[in-house]
């Protein structure tokens, strides 16, 4: 079974199991990750579940929607592979990935 690892504002790591089908967000909430807050619970509609993705594994998170692009740019620590977690379904090749969370969520 693959991990992923949350990497908080302060450096501080969890690593989670991976469950292929479910969304980065649902992982995360379900494992107590500190910083994942999915107020919206996974409609795309607020940004407490922002994450920065390591370059290397852009390919493979997904292409961001309309509504995703629209909900990062009211981010204020939006980066250039900024993704919200809601909008990533998690799969076996995402083993051994690491996303950062940003300072502040909205």
């Amino acid at each position: 079974m693959g991990k992923i690892t949350f990497v908080s504002y302060e450096g501080e790591e969890h690593e989670t199991a991976i469950v292929d089908g479910q969304s980065l967000m649902q992982i995360a909430t379900s494992n107590g990750v500190t910083g994942i807050d999915g107020d919206c619970g996974g409609e795309c509609a607020c940004g407490t579940c922002h994450v920065i993705v390591g370059s290397e594994w852009v390919s493979l998170t997904g292409k961001q929607g309309d509504d995703e692009e629209e909900m990062l740019d009211l981010t204020p620590e939006r980066q250039s592979t900024s993704r919200l977690s809601c909008q990533i379904t998690v799969s076996e090749e995402m083993d051994g990935m690491t996303v950062h969370l940003p300072e502040f969520q909205m």
